[in-house]
């Protein structure tokens, strides 16, 4: 019997060390599958626009892509249609081509972040609480909506682009209480008052260095989460674990929404056990790679 054969792919910056590729190759190898993951990278592919990218996919036949930074809201007026969840949020993570080139836009960062979230800190660490989140972009915004879902009484969104941060604000306010969110005013204030931190910014990855939050605001009390896994340990997660502060990064986010894609893809429950050993094995392969360079 002939194999199942896909392509799939991502679209993005700074994305060679996404591990994408290896949770993809492992779940095609447990289904049977003769599939590829692709990283379309636009740092590689310069002057390629994203409708070229998608236009590009289309005629190599894919079955789709994720999509990520900067691309995540850009991506949604190019398609030809999107998943009520994803137009909530106002963010799409993932594109299913059909074979005709039709395509929809699926939004899974969302439970992605939220299954991660309630697996390491528990749902009591949001319910009820406030949370500051600094980022409001792509990530952002299925990050919040998450937040809400878990039950966070007071969100406090920053962003240095100001559009940004109320633009989140308007688009939470039109599926839950528009009293559970504002813009933070004061953010190292805003931090000191709250339970939680979350950066769902780029900075701290590696080609984006830096911490998008004050450190001298972080307490042993608080948790830190950051959407981030190129480095696991960014100098956000670094600083607060020196606190105390219990911590949780991005890579629970990043196996959690494999497994929902792949599932679109394929129609096939992949064993999320095994993807978590896959994206530690390909963690641990990539960071001996960095230090012997």
């Amino acid at each position: 019997m002939t194999k199942r054969r896909m392509l799939l792919g991502l679209i993005g910056a700074n994305i060679q060390g996404s591990m994408s590729p290896a949770l993809f190759a492992d779940a095609f190898a447990a289904a049977g599958i003769d599939g590829f993951y692709h990283l379309l990278d636009v740092d590689r592919l310069p002057g390629r626009s994203l409708s070229q990218l998608l236009e590009a996919l289309k005629v190599a036949g894919f079955a789709g892509a994720n999509i990520t930074y900067p691309f995540k809201q850009q991506i949604m007026a190019r398609l030809d249609a999107v998943d009520p969840e994803a137009a909530e949020v106002g963010a799409v993570n993932t594109v299913a081509i059909a074979p005709d080139g039709r395509t929809t836009g699926y939004n899974f960062d969302r439970r992605g972040w939220r299954h991660s979230f309630e697996e390491s800190l528990g749902r009591d660490a949001a319910w009820g609480k406030t949370v500051v989140q600094v980022g409001a972009g792509g990530a952002g915004r299925a990050v919040a909506f998450a937040l809400m879902d878990l039950g966070v009484a007071d969100l406090v969104i920053h962003d240095l682009d100001a559009a940004h941060a109320d633009a989140l604000k308007i688009q939470l306010a039109l599926r839950y209480d528009a009293a559970r969110c504002r813009i933070s005013k004061d953010l190292a204030s805003d931090i000191a008052m709250a339970a939680g931190v979350v950066n769902a910014t780029q900075v701290g990855m590696r080609g984006f260095p830096g911490n998008p939050v004050p450190v001298s605001a972080l307490r042993a009390t608080h948790w830190v989460a950051d959407v981030i896994y190129t480095p696991m340990e960014t100098e956000l997660i670094k600083a607060a674990a020196a606190k105390g502060a219990r911590t949780l990064n991005g890579g629970g986010m990043c196996v959690h929404q494999a497994v929902e894609a792949f599932r679109l893809f394929t129609g096939i429950e992949p064993d999320l056990e095994r993807l978590r050993r896959a994206f530690a094995a390909a963690v641990a392969l990539r960071d001996a790679n960095v230090a012997s360079n």
